[in-house]
Order: structure tokens, then C-alpha cells, then sequence
């Protein structure tokens, strides 16, 4: 995996180790067959060795739960979490692994939480959710609302990447003063995304309104991104905030 690197960036690879600062990370499409991230375990096990080599120390991997393209189940999670820390294990590979989900904001979610159906969270009942990057959905408000009532706490995935945020920032500060943590990713800080993703990424770390931070991780070329975030100006401002990151 090293050697990947050296190819495409021509660098030594050491200065990866920095991203242990982040320790936990709390947002990928590791764990196989689940949806548009790894396909098979030989993929997974790839994505974990790189992770483990970008200076992780714990994964929690967050499959999509989608009503029209991932109809994933917390049982069917779980399954291909033993599946993968089984197969860790026999590679010799030493990374903790835990899994969550990110739920798609659609009605199916809805009648899950007002059915109190099992939901995944990670830490300390955080609730990871994603919505139309295109479109802000007319039940955000209320979503947010029913998942604080049931005790989660909602995480934003990737705010920086909504589009309907774009010229709105304070509906994002308003949203966190409503008690929503937001969870930009890593490559946004590289205009891996858009160069409007990277903006509103940086100017919420201006603003001291991020929380946790993700990798988004469901390939190689998400990992090799990674390495770029660490030449960016704004990794340091980044890792200087009190992020929940490590306590996970």
C-alpha cells in the first residue's frame, strides 16, 4: 500500500501517521457487498490496511440504508461486521471495527423512528443521516425533531455537499444551535468534492461548527485523496478543534 502511494504522489508516506490525531473514524462503505462501497471481503481488507496505514486506530463503518437502493437491516449489518473482523483477524490485521449506519432522510426513515424500530448509532446514541444533495427535504425540521425526541442525537453527514446550503450558511448554524453535530469529510478540504463543498467545509471549521469528520471511504481513490488532505491548510485548523472524534 505504500508503494501506491509513492506512485501517484512521489512522496514518502510517513507524514499519513498525522491523521491518528482523528483516531476513530466514523464514517465509511467498508464493510463488503453492502452498497456502492467495497464490493467483496479482499476490497474491505484493502481498505482497512490503508486506513490502518493513514494512522486509524478503530473504524466504524456506516453501510447505506436507503428505501429504494439499500434496504440494509441492523442484522445484516452486524453479519457482515463479524464476517469482516473475522477476516482481519486471520490477515493479522489490528484494527478495531464497530458499524453504524447512514439512514437516508426518506419516509421509510420516518416510520422507523415512529415505529421506535431498532436504528444504529455509534458513541453515545449518535444518529448518522444523509439527504438529497440537490433538494433540502421538507420534513428536515421534522425528522431532526422526532430523532432528538426518541433520544438520538442526529449527525449531519458531509453538510458541506448540500447544495440547498449553498448562500444559506446560518440554515446550518441554525440547525446546529438546534442540537444537529455536523460531520463534514476529509476530502472536502481538497476540493475532492466541488470547490463549493471545500468553501462551506472550511468556513465551518472557521466557525468552530464541526463536530466529527468522516472519511467517506468506499474505494482506493477515496484513500488516496486522503493523503492530500494532509498538505491542506486547514487539516491543522481542523484537528485543533475539540472534535468527538477520539472519544468514540
Amino acid at each position: 500500500m505504500k508503494q501506491f502511494f509513492k506512485n501517484l504522489f512521489g512522496g514518502d508516506t510517513a507524514t499519513l501517521e498525522s491523521l491518528g490525531a482523528i483516531g476513530v473514524d466514523m464514517h465509511s462503505h467498508i464493510l463488503p457487498g453492502l452498497d456502492d462501497g467495497a464490493e467483496t471481503l479482499e476490497h474491505s481488507l484493502e481498505l482497512v490496511r490503508a486506513m490502518q496505514q493513514l494512522g486509524y486506530r478503530k473504524l466504524i463503518m456506516t453501510p447505506h440504508v436507503m428505501s429504494d437502493f439499500y434496504r440494509n437491516t441492523p442484522e445484516g449489518i452486524r453479519e457482515r461486521l463479524h464476517y469482516l473482523k473475522d477476516a482481519i483477524a486471520e490477515a493479522g490485521i489490528e484494527m478495531e471495527l464497530g458499524c453504524a449506519a447512514e439512514y437516508y432522510l426518506d419516509e421509510v426513515f420516518l416510520q422507523k423512528l415512529e415505529n421506535n424500530e431498532e436504528l444504529l448509532t455509534f458513541g453515545d446514541k449518535h444518529l448518522l443521516f444523509e439527504t438529497s444533495f440537490l433538494n433540502e427535504p421538507l420534513n428536515l425540521r421534522e425528522a431532526i425533531f422526532m430523532m432528538r425526541s426518541k433520544g438520538y442525537k442526529p449527525v449531519m453527514a458531509h453538510p458541506e455537499r448540500y447544495t440547498y446550503f449553498y448562500g444559506k450558511f446560518n440554515d446550518l448554524v441554525e440547525l446546529r444551535e438546534q442540537g444537529v453535530l455536523l460531520q463534514p469529510n476529509l476530502n472536502s478540504l481538497t476540493g475532492y468534492y466541488s470547490p463549493a463543498a471545500k468553501n462551506v467545509a472550511e468556513k465551518l471549521i472557521d466557525n468552530g461548527l464541526v463536530d466529527l469528520v468522516g472519511s467517506d471511504v468506499h474505494s482506493l481513490k477515496h484513500i488516496a485523496a486522503l493523503n492530500r488532505v494532509l498538505s491542506t491548510k486547514y487539516i491543522n485548523k481542523l484537528l485543533s478543534l475539540p472534535l468527538l472524534n477520539p472519544q468514540l
